[in-house]
């Protein structure tokens, strides 16, 4: 796992929530993933959301999933720590990294009721212990 910052956020940071992405791959049984992070001021990151989505306005994570010929599996995920704390940025790294794995959830209420959710919450809970 890689990350990169095109923001302010402090280097060591980039490199913590790398870290949270390997946890969550090697958790999921997922040894052939590279996910790859990075963080984006908030112009980027509504750039790219209209981009990716076609809708405006600012995101707080956009994750990618590329899965190779040989099985393995590539991942972009692109934070925007102006839109989050630290606690956040630590949840939406599960996230993208868990979208790149394949999951997903519905839009609006049942969102935090999904297989997904429940999984990510798990698994910023043990992060959070160990930090």
């Amino acid at each position: 796992m890689a990350a990169s910052a095109r923001t302010g956020i402090r280097r060591p940071a980039a490199e913590r929530l790398a870290r949270v992405a390997r946890r969550v791959a090697a958790w999921e049984g997922a040894r052939r993933l590279r996910v790859d992070l990075t963080l984006l001021d908030a112009a980027a990151m509504r750039r790219l959301n209209r981009r990716a989505t076609g809708r405006r306005g600012l995101t707080d994570v956009i994750a990618y999933a590329m899965p190779q010929p040989d099985g393995s599996l590539l991942g972009d995920v692109y934070l925007c720590p102006s839109v989050a704390g630290e606690e956040e940025l630590v949840r939406l790294a599960v996230h993208g990294t868990l979208h790149v794995l394949g999951y997903d959830h519905p839009d609006g209420p049942g969102r935090i009721r999904s297989t997904m959710w429940r999984r990510q919450e798990r698994y910023v809970r043990r992060i959070l212990r160990r930090a």
